[in-house]
C-alpha cells in the first residue's frame, strides 16, 4: 500500500521531519503507552466497534452530529484529488463521519479507517486521533511515526473538540493522508475549525435554550417542571463501592434501584448497545428472559424521565441517546493517561459490589484486572503502596511483592510488606 497523493490545497505544504520515530518525546511516551497495553504493532487491524447498521442511528444522536456542516464548509471545499480525508469521531476513538477525497479513501479501507471503526490509542497504538484524545490538546504524527505498521504509510493530524460549557471532550476531527496531512498550516487551521465547531455548539444552546425559556411562561405545575428539567447539565452514573448507583442531570440526583442500577451501567458499558436478548443474558444470566426485561426498562423509563427524559434508553437496540460519564470511565480515562495515583483515588471500591449480575460481575472484574495489570507495570511504589492499603489490593500477592522489590534496602517500610506477605502465606 502506498500513500495517497495529489496536488492538494495550497495550506497543505510538505513539511520536513525527522525520520526517527522516537525523536519527539510525546511520539516516545505514546509507543510506551501502546507497550503498557501489550499492544503488537504487527496486529493492530482496528476493530469494527459500532455495527454497520447502527452507525447512522449512533451518530445522528451524536452531539458532533449538529457540527459536520461546520467542518464540511470549512474543511471540505476542493478537497477531492487532494489525496487527504477529513474525519470526525466521538470520544471514545470511533470514527463517525470519513470524507474527502475518493481515491484516499478506497486506499484507507485497507487499514480500516472507515466509520464505525476505533481508533483509540489505548486499541491501535499511536495515531493522531487517538492520541489527541489521551492528551487533550492537537497533534500530528508522520508516517513511521505511528506505532502500527500497518499506518506508517499514512500521516494525520487531530484535535479534540470539546464541549463548550463542560469542556468535556466529545470528539475529534481529523485530517489524514500523506506527508502533506501534517504541513505547518494543517494544524492551526484544525484548531480553528475545532473552535468554530465549538462556538456554534454554543449558539445552538442558546437558541434551544431561549425556546425552551419561552415555553415555560405559558406552562404551570408539573408541566413546568418537566420543561425545566430539559435544561440538565453533564449526566454522570456512580457505581464504584455502592450497592445502588447515583444518577444525576448535573442539577439533581437520584439514587436507582438495585436492578434500573445494573440495567444502567450495562449500557455505559456497552455503549454500542444490546440487543433484548444480550441485556437479559448480561442481567439474568438468561437470553430468554425478554419479557422480563423488557417490563423492567419501562420501570426504567418512567423512573428516568421524572429526572429527564433524556437519560431514558432508546430501543432496538438498547441504548443511551448520549454517553454517561461514570466513575468508571473516569478510572479507566485515568490509568491511560498514566495518572495512577488519581485512578487509585477515584477506585472507590467494586462495581456495584453486590450485585451477581452477569454483566456486572463481567465489568468488576474487567476493571479490577484493568487497574492492576496497569499498576504493575508502570506505577511508582508509592502508588503500590497506597493500592495495596485499599480493600481491594491488602491481598494482592503480587503487588506487595512489586511494591518490596522498588523500595530501598534499608527502607523503613519494607518491614511492614514483608509481614504483610508472611500473613498472607498462612492464610
Amino acid at each position: 500500500m502506498t500513500a495517497p497523493t495529489g496536488t492538494g490545497n495550497p495550506w497543505l505544504a510538505t513539511p520536513s521531519r525527522p525520520v526517527d520515530p522516537l525523536a519527539r518525546r510525546v511520539v516516545a511516551e505514546s509507543w510506551e503507552r501502546a507497550q503498557r497495553h501489550r499492544l503488537d504493532p504487527e496486529r493492530l487491524l482496528p476493530q469494527l466497534e459500532l455495527p454497520e447498521d447502527g452507525v447512522d442511528d449512533y451518530r445522528r444522536e451524536h452531539p458532533l452530529s449538529l457540527l459536520l456542516p461546520v467542518a464540511r464548509s470549512l474543511l471540505l471545499n476542493d478537497i477531492e484529488g487532494s489525496g487527504l480525508i477529513v474525519a470526525m469521531g466521538d470520544e471514545h476513538g470511533r470514527l463517525l463521519w470519513v470524507e474527502g477525497d475518493s481515491s484516499a479513501k478506497r486506499q484507507a479501507e485497507d487499514m480500516r479507517f472507515v466509520e464505525g471503526a476505533g481508533w483509540a490509542e489505548s486499541r491501535v497504538g499511536t495515531s493522531a486521533p487517538g492520541t489527541a484524545l489521551v492528551l487533550d490538546h492537537g497533534i500530528q504524527i508522520q508516517g513511521e511515526e505511528h506505532f502500527n505498521t500497518l499506518v506508517k504509510q499514512w500521516s494525520c493530524t487531530a484535535v479534540p473538540i470539546h464541549d463548550p460549557v463542560s469542556r468535556r471532550i466529545l470528539g475529534f476531527l481529523d485530517i489524514t493522508g500523506d506527508e502533506r496531512a501534517v504541513g505547518p498550516h494543517t494544524l492551526p487551521l484544525l484548531e480553528a475549525t475545532a473552535r468554530a465547531m465549538e462556538s456554534e455548539l454554543m449558539v445552538t444552546r442558546l437558541r434551544t435554550r431561549t425556546r425552551s425559556t419561552g415555553a415555560r411562561t405559558r406552562l404551570t405545575g408539573g408541566a413546568a417542571a418537566e420543561a425545566a428539567a430539559g435544561a440538565a447539565g453533564t449526566a454522570t452514573l456512580t457505581t464504584l463501592g455502592r450497592d445502588v448507583a447515583q444518577l444525576s442531570d448535573g442539577r439533581r440526583t437520584i439514587s436507582l434501584s438495585a436492578r434500573h442500577s445494573e440495567l444502567m451501567t450495562l449500557l455505559s458499558w456497552h455503549r454500542r448497545g444490546l440487543s433484548a436478548e444480550e441485556l437479559a443474558q448480561l442481567t439474568y444470566g438468561d437470553a430468554g428472559a425478554v419479557l422480563t426485561l423488557r417490563a423492567e426498562m419501562v420501570r426504567l423509563r418512567h423512573a428516568l424521565e421524572a429526572l429527564d427524559p433524556r437519560l431514558a434508553p432508546l430501543s432496538r437496540p438498547y441504548r443511551l441517546l448520549s454517553p454517561l460519564q461514570s466513575d468508571v470511565s473516569r478510572v479507566i480515562a485515568l490509568l491511560d493517561r498514566g495518572a495512577h495515583r488519581r485512578a487509585i483515588e477515584a477506585y472507590t471500591g467494586p462495581v456495584l459490589p453486590n450485585s451477581t449480575a452477569p454483566g456486572i460481575e463481567e465489568i468488576r472484574e474487567s476493571l479490577g484486572t484493568r487497574i492492576r495489570e496497569s499498576l504493575l507495570a508502570d506505577a511508582s511504589v508509592e502508588v503500590l503502596l497506597d493500592y495495596a492499603s485499599t480493600t481491594s489490593g491488602d491481598t494482592d500477592r503480587d503487588v506487595l511483592m512489586a511494591a518490596l522489590q522498588m523500595l530501598p534496602p534499608r527502607s523503613p517500610r519494607r518491614a511492614g510488606v514483608v509481614a504483610r506477605l508472611e500473613l498472607l502465606d498462612r492464610l
